[in-house]
Formats: structure tokens, C-alpha cells, sequence
């Protein structure tokens, strides 16, 4: 008998670790999945008839220059608030907070996909809130949203993909083929995943290299050689049985020398100020200028300033004889004709 029981309570409590494992392994996003068609029954008067039992209420001092700003600025606040928060006490509504801040242990790559949820001046998370219906707000290590439930179901699928380090645009554009899915009646029963893209991870990044390659050492089962001490290298050099005179005077020795190579040295590192560079040889000029025809160039130089607009002639025509006598007459006759006058 206290065989059985103890086989019994073994049982029991193997079978007892076992639900608590499958309750945690169970994914999150499929307590939100709802089956079609089902409506939450409608909260009325009667269902909470003397209201709500407490009432919570907080003041905070700002300072005077602040009050007329914030007089100004609260109506519109009120009403952004309110057009969210009123929404979950509908029926059909419900809420879902994501916890993201531990799913990243580095802190700048957290910060980047985060950012990368937002996206440029909110436009992915906008976009994320037209195709879910729900309203999604990113603070700090959370993420909230409030919808409903096929909608929080999405929007914890993007969440948690982008976490992942896959880009929320990949999932938005399931969602917009989806919802141009939806509208067909004839697919509403068949298969989607002809219709879905298919993104697959591709790591194109190559190994990075390490400069410096360290070969690695042959292995031996015997530990390394310790390395030699002072004592042991006098004693090998015969310095150890030397007078402390002489090997002060050793030392002074080695110092002096070193002393006169550093001098050397630096000697040598300002002299080089005074050495003057290498010129390089000069080329020899050909006889280039002796072989160009100098007529030649001249007649060009000619032609060229005949061309030009409103330049005389080089050399000009001298007048002919008939021209010079045709001048002469036509000189003679006006001059008779005035006479006759």
C-alpha cells in the first residue's frame, strides 16, 4: 500500500511540473484568437448598478508663468486622451500590454529597433493602426495597444518580429495583402500562403578577419619550461662569484655606452637638418628652336591680321594710273562749270 501511494504522489507531481511547462510554453498571441463570429454579451446598468466603488484623484503645483500655457494647451489634451480611453469601454475592445525590454540584452541595439517600430516621424506605427484598427502606443520598455482582438493579435506578431531583428515592413505588407483577401468571398475558405511573400534571412555579411593571425602551438602534455632567474643567468655568465666593485663598475661601464649611443643618435637626427637634398639632373634642351622655320611663321602671323574685322591690309594696293586720271578729270569739270556760273 505505501508502495502505490508514494508511485501515486511521484505521479501527481511529474504531472504537475509538466502543465506548469505547457502554460508557459503557450504562446501569448494565441489567447488573444477569437472564433468568428462570437460577440462579448453587451455591459449594462444592471450588470454594476451602484457604480463604481472608488475614486482616485491627484493634484500637482506648477509654477504661475506655466498656468496660462497650460490652460490654453489642457482641452486639447483632453480631447486626445479621451478618444483613446473612452474606446475601451466599449464591448467589442479590449487592451494589451507588450513587454519589450527584455527580449534585447544590448542596450544601443534595443534603442535601434525600437526606433525602427516608430519608424521616420511615426509613419510605420501609423501605418500599423490603419491596417489593425487598434491604437498603438511605444514608451519606454513597453508597447500598448487597444483594439480588437484579431488587431492586438497583429500588432503583438509585429512587435515581437521587429524585437526579433525583422523589419516591420515585411509584416505590413501581409497585412495589406490580407486585407485585399478578406474582401473576396471565394478565397475566404482556401489557403493564403500562394498569395503571401515568403522573406527569408539572408546574412550576406561576411566574417570579419582578425589582422594579426596567431598560430597555434603544437600540444603537449608537459607543462612549459620555467623561465631562467637573475641568480641562474650570474651563475651561467660567471658574474655571480665577481667582487660587488667590479660589478658596479661593469654596470657603469654598459651605462656609459648606452649614454654615448644615444648621443650619437641624436647627433645624427640634427645634423640631417643641415644635410640638403638630392637635386635632380638637369635635362638637356634640344635643338628644337633652331630647326622650326622662322618664314613660315611669319607668313602665318600675316594672314592672321588680315583676318581680323577692320584691320588694313599688310600692304596696301597702290593706285593705278586710270584711277588717277579718271580723279584728275572729274576735278577739271567741276571746276569749268562753276566758271560758266
Amino acid at each position: 500500500m505505501a508502495s502505490s501511494t508514494t508511485g501515486d504522489l511521484l505521479s501527481e507531481a511529474q504531472t504537475g511540473k509538466t502543465s506548469k511547462k505547457t502554460k508557459h510554453q503557450v504562446d501569448e498571441s494565441e489567447l488573444l484568437t477569437v472564433p468568428d463570429g462570437w460577440k462579448e454579451a453587451t455591459f449594462t446598468k444592471d450588470d454594476n448598478p451602484r457604480g463604481l466603488l472608488e475614486e482616485s484623484s491627484f493634484a500637482t503645483l506648477f509654477p504661475k508663468y506655466r498656468e496660462a500655457y497650460l490652460k490654453e494647451c489642457w482641452p486639447l489634451v483632453e480631447k486626445a486622451l479621451g478618444d483613446a480611453a473612452v474606446r475601451i469601454l466599449q464591448d467589442d475592445m479590449a487592451c494589451d500590454i507588450i513587454k519589450i525590454g527584455t527580449l534585447v540584452r544590448n542596450r544601443e541595439r534595443f534603442v535601434k529597433r525600437r526606433q525602427r517600430l516608430i519608424g521616420p516621424k511615426g509613419s510605420t506605427l501609423k501605418a500599423l493602426e490603419l491596417l489593425t484598427n487598434c491604437y498603438v502606443m511605444v514608451q519606454g520598455n513597453t508597447v500598448s495597444a487597444l483594439g480588437p482582438y484579431n488587431g492586438l493579435k497583429e500588432v503583438r506578431k509585429v512587435v515581437m518580429d521587429t524585437m526579433k531583428n525583422i523589419h516591420p515592413i515585411y509584416n505590413i505588407k501581409t497585412l495589406m495583402i490580407k486585407q485585399e483577401l478578406v474582401k473576396d468571398p471565394d478565397l475566404r475558405m482556401q489557403s493564403w500562403e500562394r498569395f503571401l511573400p515568403k522573406f527569408r534571412h539572408k546574412n550576406l555579411a561576411k566574417r570579419r578577419e582578425p589582422k594579426k593571425k596567431s598560430a597555434k602551438k603544437e600540444y603537449t602534455p608537459f607543462p612549459p619550461s620555467q623561465p631562467e632567474s637573475t641568480v641562474d643567468k650570474e651563475l651561467a655568465t660567471g658574474e655571480f662569484f665577481l667582487r660587488d666593485s667590479v660589478k658596479k663598475r661593469k654596470k657603469m661601464e654598459e651605462i656609459k655606452v648606452k649614454q654615448a649611443e644615444a648621443l650619437t643618435k641624436k647627433q645624427e637626427e640634427r645634423n640631417k637638418a643641415f644635410i640638403p637634398p638630392k637635386e635632380k639632373p638637369l635635362m638637356k634642351k634640344t635643338n628644337k628652336e633652331s630647326k622650326l622655320d622662322i618664314e613660315a611663321i611669319k607668313e602665318k602671323v600675316k594672314k592672321a591680321k588680315t583676318k581680323k574685322l577692320g584691320a588694313p591690309p599688310v600692304n596696301p594696293a597702290l593706285p593705278t594710273g586710270s584711277t588717277v586720271g579718271k580723279k584728275k578729270k572729274s576735278k577739271t569739270k567741276a571746276n569749268h562749270r562753276l566758271a560758266l556760273r
